[in-house]
């Protein structure tokens, strides 16, 4: 027996379905011209399986790695990386399937992430010594690097490194859903909210696509995961003959994609390179 639908219900759902396909097409061509608009800025270099977009300026040593937070891309880094360039090597670069970044195969582990970019560094020529920077919980990644392979980390440099508190800003980048992210970017609905200002056009760019965010969801998901690798790693560094990685840690006013954040994070960052240019020259 067919179901009895009333005019007004099949008009809204009409309506509704429109409205979906006029934002899928709207994000389609609004990726599509900004795939042009922002090529990568840096190369793509091949870490076993797939590749990871790297961006270094400057010269000198040591070389400052710059980690991003949750959802972050190295553009997120671009007013740090200026301020540092005129002063040593400086790289930032994008997490498995963040930013220009490809994505591995396999679901995420945060156990891989400082495997793949020591491996970065390697293959992309990099030298060390390496000082380490992550912001929020970048900085968990950078504190298992420094932890992992003190052998090549000068210094780690932590800003608002992250914990299991649920009530972390880095934590909420995404909101309360995170999983939904991706699907409100394929009907262009994110785009409706406006653009940052005064930040690389990348950053919000790529927080207006669904392959971003989705890989931006589950780094999100192993939070507490990523925060007990980086425990687990200084843990087991304490063992004798290891090499103890000097540390700073510093709290941002605000995200390091803003004028304010970046000038906090370039004046924690900069003594740290300062102390190990001296060191060496002695």
């Amino acid at each position: 027996m067919a179901v009895y639908v009333p005019r007004f219900l099949r008009a809204a759902l009409a309506f509704v379905v429109l409205l979906a396909l006029v934002g899928a097409t709207y994000q389609g061509v609004t990726t599509s011209l900004e795939r042009r608009r922002l090529p990568h800025p840096g190369r793509l270099v091949g870490v076993g399986g797939h590749q990871l977009q790297i961006h270094c300026t400057g010269a000198g040593r040591p070389t400052v790695v710059l980690e991003a937070p949750a959802a972050g891309l190295s553009a997120s880094w671009s007013r740090v990386q200026a301020a540092l360039t005129p002063l040593t090597r400086v790289c930032s670069y994008d997490r498995a399937g963040l930013g220009w970044s490809e994505q591995g195969d396999g679901p995420f582990d945060p156990a891989r992430v400082p495997v793949e970019l020591r491996a970065l560094l390697d293959s992309a020529r990099e030298p060390a010594p390496y000082v380490i920077v992550g912001n929020g919980l970048g900085a968990a990644f950078a504190a298992a690097f420094s932890a992992q392979f003190p052998d090549v980390t000068a210094a780690a440099v932590l800003l608002d490194p992250p914990s299991d508190d649920e009530a972390s800003p880095d934590r909420k980048v995404l909101g309360r859903v995170p999983e939904a992210m991706p699907w409100l970017a394929r009907l262009g609905l994110l785009r409706l909210t406006g653009k940052e200002r005064g930040v690389d056009p990348a950053v919000p760019a790529f927080m207006n696509r669904p392959d971003h965010l989705t890989r931006a969801a589950r780094e999100l998901a192993k939070w507490d995961d990523a925060v007990r690798l980086a425990e687990r790693s200084v843990d087991s560094s304490s063992a004798p003959l290891v090499p103890t990685v000097p540390t700073t840690t510093a709290i941002l006013p605000a995200p390091i994609a803003t004028e304010s954040g970046a000038e906090a994070a370039v004046a924690a960052i900069r003594p740290a390179v300062v102390n190990d240019k001296a060191r060496r020259s002695r």
